[in-house]
Parts: structure tokens; C-alpha cells; sequence
């Protein structure tokens, strides 16, 4: 047995009214927890493809990994901003203002990054990133170098393509009753957005910090990589993309499963 895509729309919507009422300190930790779930789901894809010599080898096993982290978010509980873009959703079914939205994207969004930057910092320290004599760190460099060196609008469209998979992957969580059924709905989307190559920002609040500290400690030329770089060329552009890729998602199934009821 499994939720309807009517029943996830309500689920979803009331989930929705939950995530608004949390409180600001709940909220941020909440965030922050999400944040380095994702880190831990982004530095285990890496570790996975990092000794492997074909790519296309290497890019399927960071995205079988990779999910490991949305999988922590959903089944553990955390706030993930890429996923609460859904909540446009709540917002256009009137069971939550625009104001409470925009408060728990700005709060999420924030502690998402804390998160993030906290455990790269971690891992370069903790030097979990000097595995395999050094190749590790060379790929950490390698990616975030890549990530910042997209053009706006590549960094755009693969956000918003990246955020219509996760959004996707948590609404078929929703249809679940089982936590192996959640699993199994989440998986797959993720895996086709990291096998595919979309951006991700929370993952980004890990991959490119990571690279620019451990360039930073391990002496590894990066060029073009920057603090800066990382904000305008990459951060904005998914960030922005993300948003509207979510917003589709969450609008497209208001627009089908719950306007009705208001004889839309």
C-alpha cells in the first residue's frame, strides 16, 4: 500500500504548516543537521569514485552514494532548503503565508550552510581528505575548481534540473508508509541528478568550501577558485535555479491535486 499523489499533495501541505511553526532555534539546528548530512552524502560519493579510472564508472558511483545524504534528511529528520521549496505548495493551498515560506528558507538556507562549511572544514582538518596519497584532495580541488568556472546560465538550468529530481525524490518519499519504501522512492531521483551533473547548492556549500580549504592546506593550485567565485559564479545562480525548480514542482501538483477543492 502506498499514498496517492492526492494524499501526498495534503501530507505535503500539512508537513508544510509543521516546518513554519518550528521555532527559530529548532529551525537553525534542524538546518545545520541537514547540512553536513549532505556533506557526508557528498564526501562519500567522492571517496567512492575517487581511485576509479573510467568516468563514467566513477560518475555512477558518487551517485549511488551520493543519496545516502537526502536519505539522513528524510528518515532522520533535518531541514533542507532544496527540498522546502516544496513548500510553495502549503503557501499557494493558504495554509501557510508567504512571510512564514520566505522565513523558513532563510533560516534553512542558512543553517544548511553552516552545516555545510562546518564539516568541510572538519573533513580538511580532521585531514579525512588526504586518503589514497593525496588523489583525494586533488579531486575535492578538481571539483570545486570545475563548479566554479560554469557560466551563469549552466549554473542556472542545472539548478533548477537538479532541484525538479530531489523535490521529486522527497514527494515519492511521501507516497511511502515504510521507511525501506522511502528509501527505495528517494533513491532513485537523487541518483539520476548526481549521475546527470546538476547543482545542487547545499551540496555546493560542501564541495567548494572543501576544495578551497584543502587548496588552502595541502598547497594545491586552484585556479579561479575563490571565496568570491564560489557566491557569484555558483552559489547565486544554483541557488536561484534550485528555488524555481522546486517552485514548479510544488505549484504543478497544487495546481492538479488541491486548487479544486477551492473550484479552480
Amino acid at each position: 500500500m502506498m499514498n496517492t499523489p492526492q494524499q501526498i499533495a495534503e501530507l505535503y501541505a500539512e508537513a508544510g504548516v509543521f516546518k513554519t511553526k518550528l521555532s527559530t532555534c529548532h529551525t537553525l539546528l534542524l538546518a545545520f543537521f541537514a547540512g553536513m548530512f549532505i556533506a557526508f552524502g557528498a564526501v562519500g560519493s567522492q571517496i567512492a569514485s575517487c581511485l576509479v579510472t573510467d568516468p563514467s564508472a566513477a560518475r555512477m558511483l558518487s551517485a549511488v552514494v551520493f543519496p545516502v545524504g537526502l536519505l539522513m534528511v528524510l528518515i532522520a529528520g533535518a531541514e533542507l532548503f532544496t527540498g522546502n521549496c516544496l513548500l510553495t505548495l502549503s503557501c499557494l493551498d493558504k495554509r501557510i503565508k508567504l512571510t512564514a515560506m520566505l522565513r523558513n528558507w532563510v533560516l534553512v538556507y542558512l543553517g544548511n550552510f553552516i552545516g555545510g562549511v562546518f564539516l568541510a572544514w572538519m573533513l580538511t582538518y580532521s585531514h579525512t581528505l588526504s586518503l589514497f596519497d593525496g588523489k583525494l584532495a586533488q579531486l575535492v580541488v578538481n571539483t570545486a575548481t570545475t563548479k566554479v568556472h560554469l557560466s551563469f546560465s549552466d549554473a542556472f538550468l542545472r539548478g533548477i534540473l537538479c532541484n525538479l529530481l530531489v523535490c521529486l525524490a522527497v514527494w515519492i518519499s511521501f507516497a511511502a508508509k515504510d521507511v525501506t519504501g522511502k528509501v527505495v522512492g528517494m533513491f532513485f531521483p537523487t541518483m539520476v541528478f548526481v549521475l546527470s551533473g546538476y547543482e545542487h547548492c547545499i551540496a555546493n556549500m560542501y564541495f567548494i568550501p572543501a576544495g578551497l580549504f584543502t587548496s588552502a592546506e595541502y598547497g594545491i593550485a586552484a585556479d579561479g577558485l575563490t571565496w568570491g567565485a564560489f557566491f557569484i559564479q555558483n552559489l547565486i545562480p544554483v541557488t536561484l535555479g534550485n528555488i524555481l525548480g522546486g517552485a514548479m514542482i510544488g505549484a504543478g501538483y497544487y495546481l492538479v491535486y488541491l486548487s479544486k477543492k477551492k473550484g479552480c
